[in-house]
């Protein structure tokens, strides 16, 4: 009698133990998710579908590469660097007192030679080189909450150090983007004849209608004793700004493009335009290059060689990688799925 209950009483901790190990353990409950159990697609990678992919996609990718490079090549472009054409020769050895010295006059006039007709529109750059508008400093230094909201116009939050001017009136807008705002200025004539640059619609539609409030006017801006850049109209609004709103979309890299107009007027091989422009933006402090730039565009936009090349250079590339591999595939089969491939199933040399 004992000797049962011993035994029941045994076999209850027996089960009661397993319980107990499983808990410590913490085996999850199973499922097929658990398990890895899940329907899934599995496909398998045979020679002739690796080959047909790499075909396919340099057949594709081929064409592709020359439509791109043609349409570039369609692009006229007129690249004039006037920075250091622009410096008066006795100051060609201290440009930077040149820049800095209000009393030397800045105006330039550059001759351009158009070398092949550019059908309108016709796209004007400026281009500045060694630029870095992608340091971390530079880019925290605005408040996006004062120039799309009337009520925090006075916010500076994080536009150190262009906040407030000497006698702490806040700067509207802040920051040291918008201090920094490029003022150079371009005009253009061909012959007789100026040619009108519109400067309307060459910033984002979403940039004006969301990032800059129409109800925020500049104020205290470019008031202090070191000027940065172009000054502002205090009674046209922000989003009617564009030349601000262009510069204030930084660009990624040290070299970079903005909008300035366009110049709707065909223009024929030959003719001879007419610059003249105000060299008032100082590059010459840290080894900068200005440009002016006049571009047409194609349905794929501006002059972009690297687009076609990387399409034909992968498409290129997947082409070869088919004949390699059908070739190989060709000179020494191998057969699908054989498990003497396997490392652990070769017999050593010898053997």
């Amino acid at each position: 009698m004992d000797g049962g209950a011993a035994g029941t009483s045994n076999g209850g901790s027996g089960a009661d133990g397993d319980a107990a190990r499983r808990n410590n353990t913490r085996m999850p409950k199973y499922s097929k998710f658990t398990q890895q159990e899940l329907p899934a697609c599995k496909p398998i990678l045979t020679p002739k579908w690796v080959v047909s992919v790499f075909f396919l996609v340099g057949v594709v990718f081929v064409p592709v590469g020359v439509v791109s490079l043609l349409a570039a090549q369609d692009v006229v472009e007129i690249i004039d660097r006037y920075d250091h054409a622009c410096v008066p020769p006795n100051m060609t050895d201290n440009k930077l007192a040149y820049i800095q010295n209000e009393t030397i006059p800045k105006d330039c006039t550059r001759i351009l030679t158009v070398t092949k007709e550019m059908k309108q529109p016709i796209y004007v750059y400026y281009q500045l080189d060694n630029f870095y508008q992608n340091h971390r400093r530079y880019v925290k230094s605005r408040n996006d909450a004062q120039l799309r909201d009337y009520k925090k116009s006075n916010t500076t939050t994080s536009c150190d150090p262009e906040r407030f001017t000497a006698d702490g009136k806040p700067i509207v807008p802040c920051g040291l983007i918008a201090w920094s705002l490029f003022n150079d200025t371009y005009s253009f004539t061909r012959g007789k004849d100026n040619l009108t640059v519109d400067k309307k619609d060459i910033s984002w539609k979403s940039d004006r209608e969301h990032k800059f409030a129409k109800n925020v006017y500049p104020s205290n801006f470019q008031n202090g004793a070191l000027i940065g850049g172009k000054k502002l109209n205090s009674s046209i609004p922000l989003s009617e700004q564009e030349d601000l709103i262009v510069w204030m979309r930084t660009a990624a890299l040290p070299t970079f493009r903005k909008l300035y107009g366009r110049i709707y007027v065909d223009l024929k091989a030959n003719d001879t335009i007419t610059v003249r422009l105000s060299n008032n933006y100082n590059t010459y402090s840290f080894g900068g290059k200005k440009k002016l730039v006049l571009s047409t565009a194609t349905w794929l936009g501006g002059k972009n060689d690297f687009l076609g090349f990387a399409y034909l250079i992968v498409g290129g590339l997947c082409i070869f990688l088919a004949f390699a591999f059908t070739l190989l595939y060709l000179i020494k089969p191998r057969k699908l799925g054989d498990h003497n491939y396997l490392s652990w199933n070769r017999h050593p040399a010898g053997r």
